[in-house]
């Protein structure tokens, strides 16, 4: 009892640190939401099928390349847009799992491109362009690993959520 204590514990913690590297990132968010959906499952309380473990281990392979391959930062040295897209993805997140856990994804992603889009309305993304390559290309770049680190978030508290719902049904 103690051991899936610790490891729901640690799940959590992965899972705040996946959120905090969302918003502000200086490394790669979908490794600790990986590793906080790995702690929750092994700590009994969320039960995750292996097909979710195998998609979200490549899509994080294919992020961590992602982000290796891409130049640091933004054209202005900064990286104000990933606040507006973590933002927008984490609220699009919260609004597919208050609807239904099936739309959580949609939302995610929904969420990332209105984020894309306020950014690109901002004085510090405006050399984004919306309806030019900038802006599919930014929101390639930058948005693919938002969507996956979010929705494994988003799967993680999912299964906090019915894992705590059993327990107290018992």
């Amino acid at each position: 009892m103690t051991g899936s204590i610790l490891l729901l514990f640690l799940g959590v913690l992965f899972i705040v640190a996946a959120v905090l590297l969302v918003i502000k990132p200086w490394w790669v968010a979908a490794v600790p939401a990986y590793v906080g959906l790995c702690f929750l499952h092994w700590s009994k309380l969320a039960s995750f099928p292996l097909s979710t473990f195998i998609f979200y281990g490549i899509a994080t392979l294919m992020v961590m390349g992602i982000r290796y391959l891409l130049p640091k930062g933004e054209p202005d040295g900064k990286s104000t847009g990933n606040l507006y897209l973590g933002l927008g993805a984490l609220m699009g997140c919260l609004l597919g799992l208050i609807l239904e856990t099936r739309f959580m994804l949609l939302g995610t992603i929904l969420g990332t491109v209105m984020g894309a889009l306020a950014f690109s309305r901002t004085p510090a993304g405006k050399w984004l362009l919306f309806p030019k390559s900038n802006f599919i290309q930014y929101l390639c770049a930058k948005g693919l690993g938002i969507i996956i680190a979010v929705a494994m978030i988003g799967y993680s508290v999912d299964g906090i959520i019915y894992g705590i719902n059993v327990i107290t049904s018992q």
